[in-house]
């Protein structure tokens, strides 16, 4: 499927974290933290570049593998709430978003791995809420964690928009296989430089002030 974007775009689903706020480094810092409590080591920015846009659960599995650590029970809750506290105070939009969100006149929506209080708290904090209202669809709701496409297929589903007549707006490579395999164009929101292997469906973006020309009805 080649993508071409002057084709009518009806619907734009956006990924949370590390596209419309800045929350995944952040999210992580709390993950090394709560980490180094269970005795496993390792950094915020190489749980980013190795799990960027995996589901916890997963990232949690692979960590407790390689370490050969078992996490208590309570690892997940105790990990939430440190990084619910950090997103209060320092969780910001991405470079370029809020400019972006005023221009685009398009029905848009939310589509994230992450759990729907964690994208409801991001999106207020960083004052992006009034921009989605409900429109909000959580993997954890769906049971369908990207690079599964059924998340996005619900998501389309609940807007009333055909899979085709949609664009994902991601910056994970999760993100992106899952539009692919749900028959969506997608813009890969890449600001720290392309990958050498970029999907027909997709393509890469590295600033949002390029977005708003490229997504119109």
């Amino acid at each position: 499927m080649e993508v071409e974007l002057t084709a009518p775009v009806k619907c734009v689903l956006f990924d949370c974290d590390g596209t419309l706020v800045d929350s995944e480094l952040l999210g992580n810092v709390a993950l090394e933290r709560q980490l180094a409590l269970a005795g496993i080591v390792e950094s915020a920015a190489a749980i980013t570049a190795r799990f960027r846009g995996h589901k916890l659960a997963d990232m949690l599995a692979a960590l407790q593998s390689s370490h050969g650590v078992s996490l208590p029970p309570d690892f997940v809750d105790r990990y939430r709430e440190r990084a619910a506290a950090l997103f209060e105070t320092d969780v910001v939009p991405m470079p370029g978003v809020v400019d972006l969100l005023a221009r685009l006149d398009l029905p848009m929506c939310v589509a994230s791995n992450g759990p729907l209080a964690k994208i409801r708290q991001n999106l207020r904090v960083a004052g992006l809420a009034r921009h989605f209202g409900d429109r909000l669809f959580s993997a954890y709701e769906v049971g369908a964690w990207k690079p599964d496409p059924g998340l996005f297929l619900h998501a389309a589903r609940a807007m009333g928009v055909a899979p085709g007549d949609c664009v994902v707006v991601d910056d994970s490579a999760a993100g992106i296989e899952a539009a692919g395999r749900a028959g969506m164009r997608a813009l890969w929101f890449l600001p720290h430089g392309t990958p050498s292997d970029v999907p027909v469906h997709a393509i890469p973006v590295a600033d949002m002030a390029a977005l708003a020309g490229l997504l119109r009805g």
